[in-house]
């Protein structure tokens, strides 16, 4: 039996994520479910992807991962799909799209009435408790050719610059940018660099956060591989007046 990881634009002041829950219970009540997160910001499709894709290659292959973010049945298919080792039954609105650069392995439509109102109870969680408990993507759904695409933000680098954007603002109001470690150490190689950034400049990486002192602004390359923006025991976001698309850049000298 494998396990289900839950997703959701849903909060946490109403009933649906226990909702949810309790239809997948109702089919078995020994299917572990694990929260990621339930306050994506509503219909949020960047930030649902960001924060799915940070974290579920942590869990065991062949996981389920249920994600309702932008799941209302007004202008989506939804689906099941098989890739890069794990299950994911989402509304075919993109998001799945920007979790890899692969390709899925296998896709299917599930189906549902036009007149279904909660489909994450009422369409995702059979799905994501029938895949858990051994089903075929086949015993749930029609072959689908593909899924909705949505392109992602792009980094652009060349020898004298990368170009990048935040991409994500986390709860401490830290900055996560799309400038990933990889990139920079080849082309930092030898060099003198600023990082820019609203009317910040600045001229190194940090180690940690221990490296700044409170109030004074970091950069480091954080868990997941990427340049992150900080003010030590502040918020970077309103102190910085930086946002979501905020330009970053990095010069090379």
């Amino acid at each position: 039996m494998s396990l289900i990881t839950f997703t959701s634009d849903f909060g946490l002041t109403d009933h649906y994520i226990a909702a949810v829950k309790a239809k997948i219970y109702t089919i078995n009540s020994d299917i572990d479910i694990i929260d990621i997160c339930h306050e994506v910001d509503s219909f949020n499709i960047a930030h649902g992807s960001f924060v799915l894709k940070s974290v579920y290659r942590d869990f065991p292959a062949s996981t389920v991962h249920l994600v309702a973010v932008d799941s209302y049945a007004d202008h989506h298919d939804f689906i099941a799909v098989r890739m890069d080792g794990y299950y994911f039954v989402a509304a075919d609105n993109g998001l799945l799209s920007l979790l890899t650069d692969q390709e899925p392995e296998q896709v299917v439509r599930l189906p549902y009435t036009k007149n279904t109102s909660f489909t994450a109870k009422e369409v995702l969680a059979p799905a994501a408790a029938a895949l858990a408990l051994g089903a075929s993507l086949e015993d749930i759904g029609e072959p689908k050719a593909s899924i909705h695409r949505k392109l992602p933000r792009m980094l652009k680098a060349t020898k004298k610059q990368i170009s990048g954007n935040v991409i994500h603002v986390d709860h401490y109001g830290n900055l996560i940018t799309n400038i990933d470690k990889y990139t920079f150490d080849i082309l930092s190689q030898g060099k003198m660099i600023r990082i820019l950034f609203g009317r910040e400049t600045m001229h190194r990486i940090h180690h940690s956060y221990r490296d700044t002192d409170n109030g004074e602004c970091f950069l480091i390359f954080n868990d997941l591989g990427l340049l992150e923006i900080g003010i030590r025991q502040g918020n970077a976001q309103e102190l910085l007046g930086l946002h979501f698309d905020s330009p970053v850049q990095v010069l090379f000298e």
